[in-house]
């Protein structure tokens, strides 16, 4: 069953096949000089060299004999380092095409999916998990041969050796111990794939609850939580050295459980052979053989452990790497350009789960109108936004720009002809250069400074010490809050495209920039169709078009003074924001 259950997974061993067929030899070598190679030299060798009847052999025979010796460890040696090496690089390279492929899977799958899962749990899978299936399938393609190599081999020897003794008696009492020692296998199998998983979950908690902390470092600090943080950490981590020490119970009880019953079985080859009157160097030899049946067991019992764990990171990752991709090109994509801007709604729904977010939604925006979203929190206005560049999909009606449905289009396409400036911009640990060319890739350096410039950024840029070549830190962390707002700003204008949606674009900045920056905005939204997500009801004194939401459905539309004077909920929200400044 867990070898079915891996099997999709081999493929990550085709493209190492070259290094899996050195090493699988080497371990098929190294088996046969185990298994039969050490009976061998405790049959031939020893006696050769010890039996009274030969003790006048010439040094240089008796030299040559006992050459034999260092050869089988040598040939041993030689196949064992080119076995583990080899594996080694196979391991690594799977290792790498199984991460890539996680994070491949995560940039395709819809934002719900990702938002739905803690960030910390996430990263535990692209990191723990797919280190320990790696771990898992090398050891497959490694001891899933070599160990099983060695058994046989060791197998054929103790028969033959067997039969030559005359004991076929003995080679069925060997025999009969061997499937003694699956039991031990089975039983520590399935305790450790149950503590496995819980194991994997656990991990991934603790590293989620890492990288929260992290993320929430001033706010920590701020309100004296560091003695409460740090007590949830210490228990999750004391959570977790539990299932690990279990884990560790049940897979180092295996080895000695094995050992034990291989006693018992050399215990009653002894006591057959004394009975039946075998030669010591016969009895030396099978015994040998018997024991190196059980060694490669053992190991095969680890690897099954080892498994049992991978089959509970499989589990993890495939809740990533089958997970559906609802949102993707169409079979037969509309060829789209640049695009006029003009979108409309069609009774759109849309819900978060069993909570609906948008109810039956029609509007209609034309090409180059400043429409500004207002309502109250949660009334579906980031929701509206968030359904024209296709990162959720409405699930009924349809969104239409220049009269054809954004599901017919290429994502790449369609999102080519939006920008997007979120009230909380994100940076890239990289230069400031670097990120302001995300926003038109192919743009020349003159491009990209004029759009800083256009954004107000152009002037704080070049006061930092290495100018648009200084490193903003993991998220930005090394700018100001309205500093990040402006590069943001600066690639929304490098973009230029025909749509553009502001999540409150301006409210990161002092007084001064944002009136600099509105009147930069002011600029740049000449000719295009504009979706200003507006909490604060400044920042839409220049729309024309104004809709008001409520529960997930547009119960107002018109310009400010008409809504001021014919809507109440628009009326109350306007007047509470005036009375509150």
């Amino acid at each position: 069953m867990t070898l079915r259950r891996f099997r999709p997974y081999l493929a990550y061993l085709r493209p190492v096949r070259g290094p899996l067929i050195v090493a699988i030899t080497a371990g098929l070598l190294y088996g046969a000089a185990t298994g039969a190679g050490l009976p061998s030299m405790i049959n031939y060798v020893f006696p050769a060299i010890f039996d009274g009847g030969e003790r006048n052999l010439p040094l240089s025979t008796v030299a040559l004999i006992a050459a034999y010796i260092p050869l089988i460890f040598v040939v041993r040696g030689i196949f064992a380092y080119l076995n583990g090496y080899y594996i080694q690089v196979a391991g690594t390279r799977i290792l790498e095409a199984l991460r890539v492929d996680y994070f491949a899977k995560l940039q395709v799958l819809p934002l719900s999916f990702v938002q739905q899962r803690q960030t910390g749990d996430l990263l535990s899978r692209g990191l723990a998990d797919t280190a320990q299936l790696q771990q898992s399938l090398t050891l497959l393609a490694n001891d899933g041969m070599k160990q099983p190599g060695t058994l046989l081999f060791a197998l054929g020897w103790l028969a033959l050796a067997s039969v030559r003794a005359e004991g076929v008696g003995m080679l069925l009492l060997c025999l009969g111990i061997v499937p003694l020692t699956v039991f031990p296998i089975r039983y520590v199998g399935r305790k450790v794939l149950r503590r496995a998983e819980q194991l994997q979950a656990q991990l991934g908690s603790l590293t989620g609850q890492f990288s929260e902390n992290l993320a929430a470092a001033r706010e920590v600090r701020a309100f004296g939580l560091e003695t409460r943080e740090t007590g949830r950490f210490a228990g999750n981590s004391r959570t977790l050295l539990t299932l690990q020490l279990k884990i560790a119970k049940y897979a180092q009880a295996l080895s000695p459980t094995i050992e034990v019953v291989s006693s018992l079985g050399i215990a009653g080859t002894f006591l057959y052979a004394y009975h039946a009157g075998i030669d010591r160097d016969a009895f030396l030899a099978v015994v040998t053989a018997l024991y190196l049946c059980y060694e490669p067991i053992k190991k095969i019992g680890a690897l099954n452990n080892e498994l049992k764990r991978g089959e509970a990171s499989l589990a993890r990752l495939e809740q990533v790497l089958q997970a559906p991709v609802t949102i993707a090109d169409p079979a037969a994509p509309v060829s789209v350009a640049r695009l006029r801007g003009d979108l409309g709604f069609e009774d759109v729904s849309f819900a978060y789960g069993d909570q609906p977010a948008l109810s039956g939604v029609t509007a209609r925006i034309p090409a180059g109108t400043v429409c500004a979203l207002v309502g109250p929190s949660g009334a579906g206005k980031t929701t509206f936004a968030n359904l024209v560049p296709r990162f959720y999909e409405a699930a009924a009606g349809s969104v239409r720009l220049d009269d054809t449905d954004v599901r017919t289009m290429r994502l790449a396409d369609l999102r080519r002809n939006i920008a997007l400036v979120s009230q909380e911009p994100v940076l890239f640990n990289d230069t400031i250069y670097n990120n302001l060319l995300l926003g038109r890739p192919e743009a020349g350096r003159d491009e990209v400074m004029a759009a800083a410039v256009d954004a107000h950024a152009d002037e704080f840029i070049r006061t930092l010490p290495q100018g648009y070549d200084t490193v903003v830190g993991e998220r930005g962390a090394l700018l100001s809050g309205g500093q990040k707002q402006r590069v943001a700003l600066a690639r929304a204008f490098l973009r230029n495209a025909p749509i553009l949606i502001l999540d409150e674009a301006t409210s990161a900045l002092d007084s001064d920039s944002e009136a600099a920056v509105q009147d930069a905005l002011r600029k740049l939204v000449v000719g295009k169709t504009v979706l200003v997500i507006a909490h604060r009801f400044s920042t839409i004194r220049d729309a024309t078009l104004i809709l008001v939401f409520d529960r997930g459905r547009i119960v107002a539309q018109g310009n400010h003074a008409e809504l001021y004077a014919g809507n109440p909920l628009y009326r109350s929200l306007y007047d509470r924001q005036n009375s509150a400044a």
